[in-house]
């Protein structure tokens, strides 16, 4: 149902889903086929999500490689890696249905890499204890999207590309639908849901050096924290080992995981296969976390390449093996770098990859702690912990991507539609109308300043001079943030977009910076020079939230595993 009313278009639907990649498009599947009228709102252009750069691989316990892998066991590589703050009713769900989301992909029409016998094909992964990751070559996000989008256009879902939600809407506690603009035309456009999942992704652009596509600004986590949903682990950010390093205009770009899942190998400067010193028994396959660390000593004790990096060699595989297995990472490198990785070295460096916090969700159907609300994919926590596995970021948005769905559907069959404020819908159009024709600030100027804060104060290795003075840059940028403006229309205008993106990237920056000062321990992702020990104490959530008089955080117990659970993962944390 679509009707003009003052200056804006109002549309209908029971559930309303922000965010049009894996997870999106998979709850968009889940609630239309659970008997809902679905609606997709994408920043981006349907088949264009950030999912197409997750590269390596689904993890998921098929043993179609490994015969003794099994879902117990992929359960204890979660947790362990996620160093006990994972909530562990997730990391059980996710081991028991990634593989029926799998298959089900496969029926839907995936084209995964396949075994002598027929089966799909299977990878081994940094911190897995067997061969795990389901691929498509080194392009298995690609093929997830390109699959679901099938599905999608197979159905009678609505959907709006080039759409940027500025405001989620409330009647009382619940939230009833959102509003935003459509960026090709400048229109204003209110909808009125039962139900509204956030499935928006992550927030690495906040970062000056990152592998996350242009839409990364932490768009969901700002909606959610401004109505009042808490937000958790924050500070847990993943720095993947190996990004590019040059040319400087792709600085940043995933090298997947899948190189050194097929073989590919470090080395400094001197040629030392310096994973030796650092992990001895797992060498390149252990966790991201770790390989991560090592890399950047390397660079930091001066045995880096002449670009900041370090070497990352797969030539000893063959020609013919490179680009059967790695025909992305093939290309990339050929068409960037002019490096030919069949028969030269590529040189790499941490990047800015995942954020392991994220909304916080019930398990079972992802609601959020604000009624009518739910969530999933990247910009869900409590799956990953302090630190995510590769290949669990697929596998989550698959099946916490259905439980959305699911869970929305089955909301919104319970719940009449809520009533929308008039004049709280035109303050917003006002709001976004006013950074256009006004004088003020450049907006990309604050984003910039922003980026090299993060980068700078609050990377990989941490200290609490870094972070306070982190946190008080990003005070002065929230204050700058409300005098930027810019010029033209609000049809296509880039710079307005960057205005309207500001506050959420300054939400996720301050609640990292403000958690990743409470953690005085190191964790998983989270390193602090000055507390490089883990504290038993801090086995713990950090919640984060709204109040009156700013950001709220609060320490809270990990729920407590069943016994039968806690006898699959290492005892020395119990």
């Amino acid at each position: 149902m679509r009707f003009m009313s003052s200056g804006y278009i109002k549309q209908e639907t029971d559930v309303l889903i922000i965010g049009a990649g894996g997870a999106g498009m998979r709850a968009a599947i889940a609630a239309y086929d659970s008997g809902s009228r679905v609606t997709i709102l994408s920043k981006s252009l349907l088949g264009k999500a950030h999912t197409v750069m997750a590269e390596g691989g689904i993890a998921a316990a098929l043993a179609n490689v490994d015969s003794k892998d099994s879902w117990e066991v992929h359960f204890a590589d979660t947790m362990e890696e996620g160093v006990y703050i994972s909530n562990y009713r997730m990391a059980e769900i996710l081991a028991k249905e990634a593989p029926d989301r799998v298959r089900e992909l496969e029926e839907y029409g995936a084209l995964f890499d396949r075994t002598p016998d027929g089966t799909i094909m299977q990878r081994a992964f940094g911190a897995h204890t067997y061969r795990r990751l389901c691929h498509v070559g080194d392009r298995t996000g690609l093929e997830i999207i390109r699959t679901l989008e099938d599905q999608i256009l197979h159905r009678d879902i609505k959907f709006f590309d080039e759409f940027y939600v500025t405001k989620l809407l409330k009647d009382g506690e619940r939230v009833v639908g959102a509003m935003g603009i459509k960026l090709n035309t400048g229109e204003f456009y209110v909808f009125s849901s039962k139900a509204v999942i956030i499935a928006t992704g992550g927030c690495g652009r906040i970062y000056k050096v990152t592998s996350n596509s242009w839409e990364s600004t932490g768009d969901g986590l700002g909606l959610a924290y401004e109505v009042g949903a808490e937000l958790m682990d924050m500070e847990m950010i993943q720095f993947h080992p190996t990004g590019m390093v040059f040319p400087p205009g792709v600085k940043g770009l995933l090298v997947t995981e899948g190189v050194r899942g097929e073989g590919g190998i470090l080395l400094n400067a001197q040629g030392e296969r310096f994973m030796q010193r650092y992990s001895p028994k797992k060498l390149e396959l252990d966790a991201r976390d770790i390989v991560a660390r090592a890399n950047y000593a390397e660079i930091m004790a001066g045995r880096g390449t002449p670009h900041g990096g370090v070497y990352l060699d797969i030539t000893h595989k063959g020609a013919d093996f490179i680009k059967k297995k790695l025909p992305s990472m093939y290309k990339q490198f050929m068409d960037f770098a002019g490096v030919d990785i069949t028969k030269e070295k590529m040189e790499v460096a941490p990047t800015v990859h995942y954020q392991m916090g994220g909304i916080r969700v019930d398990p079972e159907s992802t609601a959020t702690t604000i009624p009518g609300l739910f969530a999933s994919g990247e910009v869900a926590s409590g799956l990953h912990g302090a630190n995510r596995l590769g290949g669990n970021s697929l596998a989550d948005i698959l099946v916490f991507g259905k439980r959305s769905g699911d869970g929305a559907s089955a909301y919104s069959k319970g719940v009449p539609f809520g009533r929308i404020d008039e004049k709280e819908i035109e303050a917003e159009i006002e709001r976004v109308k006013s950074f256009v024709g006004r004088d003020g600030l450049n907006p990309y100027t604050v984003a910039e300043r922003l980026e090299e804060n993060m980068s700078q104060n609050v990377g990989i290795i941490r200290n609490e001079e870094g972070l306070k003075k982190a946190l008080s840059t990003i005070q002065e940028l929230k204050e700058l943030s409300k005098k930027v403006a810019v010029n033209g229309s609000l049809k296509y205008n880039k710079g307005l977009l960057q205005a309207l993106e500001l506050p959420s990237m300054l939400i996720a920056a301050e609640a990292i910076v403000r958690g990743a000062l409470e953690r005085k321990e190191s964790r998983g992702a989270h390193a602090r020079s000055d507390y490089p020990k883990k504290n038993p104490e801090m086995r713990k959530n950090i919640i984060y939230r709204k109040g009156v008089e700013g950001m709220i955080l609060e320490w809270r117990p990990v729920p407590e595993m069943p016994e039968q659970l806690k006898k699959l993962v290492k005892e020395e944390e119990y």
